[in-house]
């Protein structure tokens, strides 16, 4: 068996396969995230989880060898196949399960495996609240052998996703827009089809067949290398955007019709808007690297913006404590309270779709105010050795700014602020700044607290 404790991460699980782990790994994965759900759900001995997995090569025979761990451990297993990561999370809320676990890497390239883990209700699973627990006895080969374990496969997930992500739009006001679409031989692959049948886009497939080696370029959009192809094809196609998916489709990012890339924080700015123009005031969770475009959308549609941790696991908990209808990350996660506090990839592209219907606008000048305005510097990575050395050099060098330490060190002033926080699983320190004076002086803050960071 390999198995090593490195794959045990913040958010998931995720290594190289077959390198950091193999099936074997694999199936003490699953006998071990029985005995964890087990934990969380008292009185239940067997219980039930939804498996899905990515296109992946390795994927099919790591979803296998969870399933057989599983339902070893004495799980009732339902196999629900090829599905995005957001379909895992759809299958556990609507189908009433103990449990789910989609067998991803993600965005990773394509020699890397993992799962991303949820209990009932699509509640996920973190470093601190079960992926530690699942590790440990996964790697002591825990739990042995139980009772009443079986596994059976379920093929209408589906269209009952489908069906579901549909009902948050209006077909009819979408239109007939053109639109690049960029699954980049992900899973959104396989949702998109489907969909498409039911919109009247004149919509440009690129790369929508699944094909596990990513033949195009990594599934991963954030890197302005992925996401080149898209922009140069929104311009050549005088399209009016272009929608991009990651590896296993739980993250979407748009282009705009000039074929500028739309950052994540100007997005849930845009979302944030349309969402509480429908639906009235609620609370909105957004993380603390956002551009305050998003803190002053919400407010200005009657919102109450609440800014909190970086982390799907904890945006997703924050989400319950306040019941707030919508969140977004910088990264491109945008959560649904109506998708069970989830993320999805799927739901908030159907979202910009019926926006720009509805306002018969380009997105370029939906978000020229917000370009006009707020001077972001997008997330930059330093390699930092004495990581809280260069906290305590911010700390000193900005104490008369007002200074919060939520997730890392956050510095505001009135025009201008910033956010230094540690990777979770590199010697990284990353950085997002924002001013609120121009684009000359964003650059000129970004460059003095680099300079800080690195020295």
């Amino acid at each position: 068996m390999t198995l090593t404790p490195g794959v045990f991460k913040a958010y998931d699980v995720r290594g190289v396969h077959p390198d950091e782990i193999d099936e074997a790994g694999g199936e003490a994965v699953g006998r071990a995230f029985v005995e964890v759900v087990r934990q969380s759900t008292p009185g239940v001995a067997n219980p039930r989880i939804a498996v899905g997995h990515d296109v992946r090569l390795s994927s099919p025979g790591m979803a296998d060898a969870f399933c057989r761990g599983a339902v070893a451990a004495g799980a009732r297993v339902t196999e629900i196949g090829l599905a995005a990561t957001e379909m895992v999370y759809f299958a556990v809320a609507d189908g009433g399960f103990d449990a789910g676990a989609a067998i991803t890497a993600s965005h990773n390239p394509p020699q890397y495996t993992g799962a991303k883990l949820v209990l009932a209700g699509a509640l996920p699973l973190s470093g601190d609240t079960g992926i530690g627990e699942v590790g440990r006895l996964a790697m002591a080969g825990e739990p042995g052998p139980g009772d009443g374990g079986s596994r059976e496969t379920d093929d209408t997930l589906l269209t009952r996703f489908v069906d579901s992500c549909m009902g948050f739009v209006d077909p009819e006001v979408i239109g007939r827009q053109r639109v690049v679409l960029d699954a980049a031989n992900g899973m959104a692959g396989v949702y998109l089809p489907p969909v498409l049948e039911r919109l009247n886009l004149d919509a440009i497939e690129c790369f929508l067949d699944p094909d596990g080696r990513f033949p195009h370029h990594e599934p991963n959009p954030l890197l302005e290398e992925n996401r080149k192809f898209i922009e140069d094809k929104v311009v050549e196609t005088g399209a009016d955007l272009g929608i991009a998916w990651d590896g296993d489709a739980d993250r979407c990012f748009f282009i705009d019709d000039r074929g500028e890339f739309v950052p994540g924080d100007f997005l849930t700015a845009l979302l944030a808007d349309h969402l509480l123009r429908r639906n009235g005031p609620s609370p909105i969770v957004y993380d603390l690297r956002a551009s305050w475009a998003v803190r002053d959308a919400i407010r200005g549609a009657g919102g109450t913006p609440d800014e909190f941790r970086v982390g799907h696991a904890f945006i997703k908990r924050r989400m319950r404590e306040v019941d707030a209808i919508f969140a977004g990350e910088v990264s491109g996660h945008y959560y649904f309270k109506d998708f069970s506090f989830a993320d999805t990839g799927l739901i908030p592209a159907l979202l910009v779709l019926e926006l720009l219907g509805e306002r018969g606008v380009k997105l370029s000048e939906l978000i020229a105010d917000f370009r006009a305005k707020y001077h972001i510097s997008g997330e930059i990575n330093s390699t930092v050795d004495d990581q809280q050395a260069a906290i305590d050099r911010i700390r000193t060098t900005y104490a008369d700014a007002t200074i919060r330490e939520i997730d890392g060190v956050s510095v505001d002033y009135e025009d201008w602020h910033f956010n230094v926080r540690a990777s979770n699983t590199e010697p990284l320190l990353r950085l997002n700044l924002e001013s609120l004076v121009s684009e000359d002086d964003m650059l000129r803050r970004r460059d003095e607290v680099l300079a800080l960071i690195r020295r």
